[in-house]
């Protein structure tokens, strides 16, 4: 039984990309012209692919609810100025949602319009708020967080400080014994499975998940990086609090939308992109070797190692399950373990333990 037949695709699992674009894009490095597969998830990273002047950007989900949700994004940068789809997507504040989508939803196709027909309220609420894991955050800085530190220390945590200011920070004002309690018992495997992340999604992971992720948060905590770092800020706040994803910063929205035409959506695994069509020059791969056995991941990386163009490069994420391509293809591919080592060391989610970047030979 695959993962389709295990795990609820009918519902918006990501309304976010919740992992650096600015990385991605650095390891990337796709030249003018590329072919590139960008596994779809809510659609961002594969939008940010398009200020690089590819050929094609294939976003390509198992999820056709996510695919929806891309489809709705592209239709709302096509048609909306810059400020009007921060507001109609849920950046800013808006009363006019459900009157902008009634304009829009003429240009969706007829799956994805019954859709969200169907699914107004989630429109009315902006649609990066809407995803079970969007849920998860907005459940813990809601609910747990004002149990631990109240508003405004929250909000003095993203206040500009010195590196040595902000370690001190956290030291005396915010790694209480609530805070190393409660983060624990919220970000454990048994209550991420049930309000974030899928169960299915962890079967790989052995030890620990509060302590891993509560050692990556402290780093980042610790550290200046903390101050503007998008995804952060919405973990503990619910809120981008005026940060933006790489996509929809003032500089790139022009880009993207020029080159919207060129980003396709595909329902499916990346080997079905591959088949129809053809050969790619860089593959974001997301974190999706993380749910796959050892066979499986073996079998997964032979195909998509096929599918890419030689000298073209892979990139991908690990959180807690090691899986790398140039680890267990030696032959055909090669680790730029240096790049990956210092995009890993910026990567805005600090929760991921690294980013891996191969290389076909």
């Amino acid at each position: 039984m695959d993962l389709t037949q295990k795990v609820n695709f009918e519902i918006i699992r990501y309304a976010n990309c919740w992992e650096d674009a600015d990385i991605l894009l650095a390891g990337l490095s796709p030249a003018p012209g590329s072919k590139i597969l960008s596994i779809g998830s809510a659609g961002d990273n594969s939008f940010s692919f398009l200020v690089t002047d590819p050929v094609l950007v294939v976003a390509v989900d198992i999820n056709r609810i996510q695919l929806f949700l891309i489809e709705l994004k592209k239709v709302c940068i096509q048609n909306l100025e810059w400020e009007e789809a921060l507001a109609f997507l849920g950046f800013s504040p808006s009363e006019d949602r459900i009157k902008c989508f009634h304009l829009l939803k003429s240009q969706l196709s007829s799956g994805c319009r019954a859709y969200w027909e169907s699914n107004q309220q989630m429109i009315e609420g902006g649609v990066i708020h809407q995803g079970k894991f969007e849920k998860y955050f907005q459940l813990f800085s809601g609910k747990i967080l004002p149990w631990i530190h109240s508003r405004k220390v929250v909000q003095a945590l993203f206040a500009n400080m010195t590196a040595d200011g902000q370690r001190h920070f956290y030291d005396t004002r915010w790694n209480t014994w609530r805070w190393r309690l409660l983060f624990r018992i919220f970000f454990s495997k048994y209550v991420m499975g049930k309000y974030g992340r899928d169960p299915e999604f962890q079967k790989q992971v052995q030890g620990s998940v509060s302590r891993f992720i509560f050692e990556k948060a402290e780093a980042h905590l610790t550290s200046v990086a903390a101050q503007d770092n998008f995804i952060l800020r919405y973990t503990l706040t619910g809120s981008f609090d005026g940060l933006l994803p790489h996509y929809l910063q003032k500089a790139n929205y022009a880009l993207v939308r020029e080159n919207l035409g060129r980003l396709h959506l595909k329902e499916g695994f990346a080997q079905h992109a591959i088949g129809q069509y053809g050969k790619f020059h860089c593959m974001n791969l997301s974190d999706i070797f993380e749910y796959m056995a050892p066979d499986l991941f073996l079998e997964t990386a032979q195909a998509l190692v096929a599918g890419t163009e030689p000298a073209g490069r892979l990139a991908y994420w690990n959180l807690m399950v090691p899986r790398r391509i140039s680890e267990i293809l030696p032959g055909i591919s090669e680790f730029r373990q240096q790049e990956a080592e210092r995009l890993t060391a910026v990567d805005k989610g600090f929760f991921y333990k690294s980013f891996i970047v191969d290389q076909i030979r």
